[in-house]
């Protein structure tokens, strides 16, 4: 396994840590739940098409075979936007640790289930006694830290 990606995706889980925290004081600022989503949405914009200006090396494509792609390929975007505006509602009142804890547990319900299934396309991996076991400690895990 290659411990940069591991190192990348723990980094990931502090920066959704942190991302809750500034899109909820950015919500208090502009004294607007959508609009902090929308706003945070236009600076993750700003910084992917510099990233794409400055790193891409593919061919964009064209409309003709954007029009061809499955509308449900798009939906990420639903998904992010749902994110964001969720967690901008909630975490004030449930708190950091509670919600990024049911995040993570609705993650490996959904993870599990995609892999065994190979749904979007993955490699099917099979739900094993271990990877149940795996889960079931992760939820006791989370009734442990939302219990307080």
């Amino acid at each position: 396994m290659n411990w940069f990606f591991l190192l990348l995706a723990f980094l990931i889980g502090i920066s959704n840590a942190v991302q809750s925290g500034v899109n909820a004081q950015l919500r208090e600022s502009l004294n607007n739940p959508i609009l902090a989503a929308v706003t945070s949405f236009l600076v993750g914009l700003a910084v992917l098409l510099i990233a794409f200006a400055c790193f891409n090396q593919s061919p964009v494509p064209g409309f003709s075979q954007i029009r061809q792609i499955p509308w449900i390929r798009f939906t990420g975007g639903i998904f992010g936007a749902f994110y964001i505006i969720t967690v901008i509602f909630i975490i004030r009142e449930i708190g950091p640790a509670n919600m990024i804890c049911l995040v993570i547990a609705g993650q490996m319900v959904a993870a599990i289930t995609i892999d065994h299934y190979g749904l979007q396309g993955f490699a099917v991996h099979q739900i094993t006694l271990s990877r149940i076991l795996g889960v079931v400690l992760l939820i006791i895990g989370v009734y442990l830290i939302l219990k307080n």
